[in-house]
């Protein structure tokens, strides 16, 4: 069943993460931006091997692609938000990296 609230919630949430992930990238320094790509890459290996672990028992009758492809696709899944923020800091640092740039021929060209 909707529920309006729950939605707004969970909007809220995600917008919150994305308009953080943009703060943090945007710092000089590059390693904050590189903060919640590394927890959410950490949540997606955690989930993976729990599940590996204690979902995909073998039996007589699976092979080992019978427990290897749904766990690929396990951890595919649960990185979409890794590349997603890996993305926002990658376009963000993109402009950093430009401005960095004209600096340095600004002053380059004050000194010539």
């Amino acid at each position: 069943m909707f529920n309006p609230i729950n939605a707004l919630i969970t909007l809220a949430l995600l917008v919150g993460i994305v308009l953080l992930q943009i703060f943090l990238s945007r710092r000089e320094s590059r390693w904050p931006g590189l903060v919640l790509p590394s927890l959410t890459f950490l949540f997606s290996l955690c989930v993976t091997f729990g599940a590996a672990l204690y979902a995909y028992i073998p039996t007589e009758h699976q092979s080992f692609g019978d427990i290897l492809v749904p766990t690929l696709l396990l951890f595919l899944m649960y990185n979409i938000p890794t590349l997603v923020l890996l993305g926002i800091y990658s376009a963000c640092r993109e402009k950093y990296s430009r401005k960095k740039q004209l600096d340095k021929m600004n002053i380059q060209d004050l000194d010539g």
